[in-house]
């Protein structure tokens, strides 16, 4: 692998790369579409066309010994019932299950909700000068949404959040703060009193549907979910639903502040806003990096990816890929996108994209019917350093 890295160095953890990483995904894309690394040894691949073919093609890239560098270095057994961090036969199992929590019908019917939500938190902002899209709106509404779905008491649901934050965060040495093994246990132990109710008590919520709901298991036996199973499914449903969409609410609130004119034109002509929101979610993917484990020899670009080896689909860089959207490091809520690969592609495209698009798409017009125009406070403004998402810890605005 000599010379691969000489011209352009690329290190998910390292925070001044991390604050924009663009440049360097560009040079990638453009120099070294299949890159390695050698100080932690990961190939990653840069482009749309290659990024979105490794994300259908499971067999190859497998995410049963996880999604996140650090854990496929790890070598960790990962507890059944994540379905990120599944292949076939399982995955198709627990995902079935997991879907019927997130039909269409289910997730159209939270608008009212969500909007209430956002009420909360934002009218006694009004006159107040400024706000921070993410404590007083990023933070708070994802959490009551999922929250909500789960079953979880309002007055539990920030000690959830915050443990979830805790979990993401890395150190300056770029490693995570909690190793994922704890992470889960400490997760999980908090999720276990919820579980032990919800068996005696059943109600109308998607924990109640994951303890009750009946499927058949890999080896044809009829059977609900353990108690260990439904803990893991919690889990994965309480981070997933509170991070990116955390992450989504800070890159609007920042991008419009920097594109005025784009910004009024959504004042101005809110059918434009679910348009911008799938601009926002290509332009800032709130999570631009998935690992693999490859399973076997792969070429890529005339080079061998050796079995074994663990590769970075960088789907931020993708959905920044001119080859798929012309001139795309221009922001553009006219763009016109068939799909980006920002929820992922494949086998694995997020459960929980068209919660995350109804959530956005509320976020933005609650605020925009409340303040028409902001500016962010950069100086104390700060960026959340993860190796899983990427956004805002805090964006404080002014406004008129």
């Amino acid at each position: 692998m000599v010379g691969m890295t000489a011209d352009v160095y690329y290190d998910p953890y390292d925070f001044e790369i991390d604050a924009d990483p663009y440049p360097i995904w560009k040079r990638l894309r453009d120099e070294q579409p299949l890159y390695y690394n050698d100080r932690y040894d990961f190939y990653a691949l840069s482009r749309f066309d290659d990024v979105e073919a490794a994300s259908v093609d499971w067999k190859t890239y497998s995410s049963a010994r996880g999604t996140l560098l650090e854990i496929i270095k790890a070598d960790v057994q990962l507890p059944p019932g994540s379905i990120i961090f599944e292949d076939p036969p399982a995955h198709d199992l627990h995902r079935g299950l997991l879907s019927r929590a997130f039909t269409p019908r289910r997730v159209n019917a939270l608008e009212p909700k969500v909007r209430e939500f956002c009420a909360r938190t934002l009218d006694p902002l009004v006159g107040a000068g400024g706000f921070d899209f993410i404590k007083d709106l990023g933070r708070e509404m994802p959490m009551r949404t999922i929250g909500m779905l789960l079953g979880i008491p309002e007055e539990d649901q920030e000690a959830i959040r915050d443990q979830i934050d805790e979990g993401l965060r890395l150190t300056e040495s770029g490693m995570p703060e909690v190793s994922a093994q704890d992470l889960e246990a400490r997760q999980r132990g908090q999720f276990e009193d919820y579980v032990d109710w919800r068996m005696q008590h059943p109600s109308d919520d998607v924990m109640t549907e994951l303890l009750r709901g009946e499927f058949e298991d890999a080896d044809g036996a009829r059977r609900t979910l353990t108690r260990e199973e439904v803990l893991s499914f919690v889990n994965l449903l309480a981070a997933a639903g509170n991070e990116t969409t955390t992450r989504l609410i800070g890159w609007t609130g920042m991008l419009l502040a920097e594109h005025p004119e784009q910004r009024r034109e959504l004042v101005e002509d809110r059918g434009l806003v679910r348009n911008a929101i799938e601009e926002i979610l290509r332009y800032e993917s709130p999570s631009p990096v998935q690992a693999r484990y490859v399973t076997h020899d792969v070429e890529h670009h005339g080079r061998v990816v050796p079995e074994g080896s663990a590769i970075l689909l960088l789907s931020a860089s993708a959905n920044r890929d001119d080859r798929k959207f012309p001139d795309g490091d221009r922001f553009d809520i006219h763009r016109r996108i068939d799909h980006h690969v920002a929820f992922g592609y494949g086998i694995h495209f997020c459960l929980g994209a068209a919660l995350a698009r109804l959530e956005g798409r509320v976020a933005l017009d609650e605020v925009l019917q409340r303040f028409p125009a902001w500016d962010v406070d950069y100086d104390n403004a700060l960026q959340a350093r993860t190796s899983t998402v990427r956004g805002w810890e805090r964006l404080p605005v002014v406004t008129g």
